[in-house]
């Protein structure tokens, strides 16, 4: 499935828990969410039937967490992070930019962390519980909003629509 790779600062109490060995872990991935008030459900007019809630898109990885204390991995980490973050700049910054004793210097304060993937999951929550007319009321409701995150939710439930 993958495996997620970061660092942290060695003096970080986080990588002083995993010097240990792995740690199960949960890695959560939030995309846009919005609230929903219940006086956009056309519901809420004719039953009054209708409390407020929250429509959202999350991913949950699972695995265990590891310290990877090898110099050559760390510095191909910061390389591919570097190059990343750095290629679509006019003059792109390079890790051989700087003096290799400085690097080296610096690596010593950090770590790299893993987290191979052992187990995925979704949750997708828009408003796909609810009648047409409400989901409408989604649509149009959080699409007056000014809100860009408010914006992308109305557009997920309208592309997702039953």
């Amino acid at each position: 499935m993958g495996t997620l790779v970061g660092h942290v600062a060695r003096a970080n109490p986080h990588s002083r828990f995993l010097m240990d060995g792995p740690l199960s872990a949960l890695v959560i991935f939030t995309g846009p969410d919005a609230y929903i008030t219940p006086e956009w459900y056309r519901t809420k007019e004719e039953t009054g039937r209708a409390v407020p809630t929250w429509n959202y898109v999350a991913v949950h990885a699972y695995g265990s967490l590891r310290l990877n204390d090898d110099p050559q991995f760390l510095r191909e980490h910061l390389e591919m992070l570097t190059h990343r973050h750095e290629s679509g700049r006019a003059r792109p910054w390079h890790v051989t930019d700087a003096p290799a004793d400085y690097i080296a210097q610096q690596m010593k304060a950090i770590v790299r962390v893993e987290l191979p993937i052992d187990r995925l999951e979704g949750k997708w929550k828009m408003s796909q519980n609810r009648v047409d007319a409400d989901i409408a009321g989604v649509i149009r409701g959080l699409g007056a909003s000014s809100s860009p995150e408010d914006q992308a939710v109305a557009a997920i439930v309208s592309e997702r629509r039953p």
